[in-house]
């Protein structure tokens, strides 16, 4: 480590990335108060006090079309990542997901003498196994959020460590249930539905249309259901604002307090990603709805290799929840799952004891914690 406060390049480019950075660094701060973040990323690498060269917020997108239309704006983040790395040579790269563009990174940052390390595995189970190798080229470190993650490294002696899932830490409620329903004016009385529409704006203009049609016709069979949305830090409220101020049913809009609002939710409709682990840590029965341009699906269905698309579902290795993919995802079938969670309680409550299995496999937690240590081995060279 050098002499002078050590800095960290941190590249994260999509609102899951952003706070996992974001803990990152306020671990690193507990055990390392001079140390100095910089890079891209969102809000809440920000408030976290990292310095950002570049705002991701326009280029978390996924899937080829979308990719194909931000290309030109990922392209000169690219160029801009990579001319921080040659100007500034941080002490250490840590690439947080957002696979593409990382490797892209990693590799400049290694042909520029920088150590690299790549934090939250490219799902190398899902698709395109080989990559692990080529990921090996350019890092110095994997570290993994799965336990099953390790073997695919470990077989390519690329040097990997599991460091727990971030979310275990931080997913817990600051108010009693009961609190959070007062303060959010929901009745007890009758059931709560969450709508996780996305934390990208593409997925917001493609999943929220849909999940409101589904609440009205939720609200034709049950006038009381009462709707909530938790809203993702990295979405504008300009975004919400038109599709919520025309919805012929009220939906309260709750911000910075997703891990209360959730555990008020009798069920809820999600978006696939990190939503979904964070629902299943807080045992809340959901159906995983979710739609890609019509190419990307194309090109999805004929290169991964995996059953399904929702975390829960993959870590317990059969489908414990209900994913509605593409044409599967329309309202009258979103409609029709929350209906049965609502009013067949004995599936509800194996959808509990399943997700409750899932939240047993993340095990303890201390995954800011692990990488924080992580991160500080490397800058000493002992990793």
């Amino acid at each position: 480590m050098s002499a002078q406060s050590p800095t960290i390049l941190f590249s994260a480019g999509e609102s899951s990335g952003d706070q996992h950075a974001a803990n990152l660094f306020l671990e690193l701060k507990k055990h390392q108060p001079d140390i100095q973040g910089i890079g891209m990323g969102s809000v809440q690498m920000a408030a976290a006090g990292i310095k950002l060269d570049y705002d991701s917020a326009n280029i978390g997108v996924i899937g080829v079309v979308e990719v194909l239309r931000h290309y030109g704006e990922i392209r000169r983040a690219l160029k801009l990542m990579q001319h921080v790395v040659a100007k500034q040579k941080p002490d250490l790269l840590v690439c947080v997901d957002y696979k593409e563009f990382n490797f892209k990174l990693a590799r400049f940052a290694k042909q520029c003498g920088v150590k690299v390390l790549f934090y939250v595995s490219p799902q190398v189970w899902a698709w395109r196994a080989g990559r692990v190798k080529k990921y090996g080229q350019v890092i110095d470190m994997m570290a993994v959020i799965f336990p099953f993650e390790t073997a695919y490294y470990e077989a390519e002696n690329v040097p990997v460590r599991y460091v727990g899932h971030p979310s275990v830490d931080k997913v817990h409620p600051q108010l009693t249930t009961a609190e959070a329903m007062a303060q959010f004016g929901l009745s007890a009385e009758h059931p709560v539905v969450g709508l996780l529409p996305g934390s990208r704006a593409n997925e917001i203009k493609r999943m929220l249309p849909t999940m409101l049609a589904a609440a009205v016709l939720l609200h034709q069979q049950n006038p009381d259901i009462q709707f909530i949305l938790p809203q993702a830090p990295s979405i504008q409220d300009a975004l919400l604002t038109p599709y919520l101020n025309n919805a012929p049913v009220n939906i309260t809009v709750v911000k910075n307090q997703v891990y209360d609002a959730i555990p008020c939710c009798s069920a809820i409709m999600t978006t696939s990603g990190t939503a979904t682990l964070e629902i299943a840590l807080l045992t809340v029965p959901m159906v995983i709805a979710y739609k890609l341009s019509p190419l990307t699906y194309w090109l999805g269905k004929r290169l991964v290799k995996i059953a399904f698309i929702g975390l829960p579902n993959i870590i317990l290795g059969k489908a414990i929840v209900k994913e509605l993919i593409q044409h599967e995802a329309t309202p009258a079938h979103l409609a029709e799952e929350i209906n049965r969670i609502l009013t067949d309680h004995a599936y509800a409550a194996t959808l509990r004891d399943n997700l409750q299995q899932v939240k047993l496999k993340l095990g303890q937690g201390g995954g800011s914690n692990n990488m924080a240590q992580l991160v500080l081995q490397m800058l000493r060279g002992e990793a």
